[in-house]
């Protein structure tokens, strides 16, 4: 469990834009070990902080919260329409292979792996439709490549399993990569750099960046 304390980098009447540290619950999980999380510590300072997406425990970042159920379903409906903008950093294992542009789009659907939950799997047939961009960005050494990842859906796990498929899965995954590597990084290098949304009291545009510690 994350020991140190979330960031609030904005807030106002309508909505809250948190940092999250890795290894923090985003919404409380099952049994008392697990109340821990960004959401009741954020309504601990925002009485009327309400989730409209999550990021997973290992994962670091930007997360939105709403304030007040109007918000929340406005927001939550923005989500849903794909009208929220959010790009990733990670830190994946290998040189990328890329084209001359140093960017592409995976379109693979994923579905649930059910013996093996939480796991997810790419699945043609009864998987959902699932499109990461991605982009090479500098700052890599011979064994790794940074990149850059836009979610276009959002699937559980969506860039964890993504990376995998095109065999370079995020360093640090120890639930999609169990290499020895993984256990000696401490935590998972895929950190919530960019949200950009239209606010949902103002409709003013808003744009959000955080920059990662790997």
């Amino acid at each position: 469990m994350a020991s140190e304390a979330f960031a609030v980098i904005y807030a106002d009447e309508g909505l809250v834009v948190l940092d999250k540290p890795a290894g923090l619950l985003s919404v409380p999980g099952r049994g008392a070990d697990k109340q821990d999380c960004l959401s009741t510590r954020a309504q601990q300072h925002y009485a009327d902080a309400l989730v409209v997406h999550r990021l997973d425990m290992a994962t670091s970042g930007l997360m939105l919260m709403a304030r007040g159920k109007k918000t929340q379903q406005v927001l939550s409906r923005a989500f849903a329409s794909r009208l929220v903008h959010k790009k990733y950093v990670a830190l994946v294992h290998g040189r990328l292979a890329a084209p001359p542009e140093y960017r592409g789009t995976i379109n693979l659907p994923i579905a649930v792996d059910w013996p093996n939950r939480p796991r997810r799997v790419i699945q043609t047939e009864g998987g959902k439709a699932s499109i990461t961009r991605w982009r090479v960005l500098p700052g890599a050494d011979a064994q790794h490549t940074r990149v850059e990842l836009e979610p276009v859906t959002g699937r559980s796990h969506q860039l964890r399993v993504h990376m995998l498929a095109m065999g370079h899965p995020i360093v640090g995954d120890r639930l999609y990569c169990l290499g020895p590597a993984e256990t000696q990084t401490g935590r998972l290098l895929l950190h919530a750099t960019e949200i950009a949304f239209i606010h949902p009291v103002t409709y003013q545009a808003m744009h959000f960046t955080s920059a990662p510690d790997f």
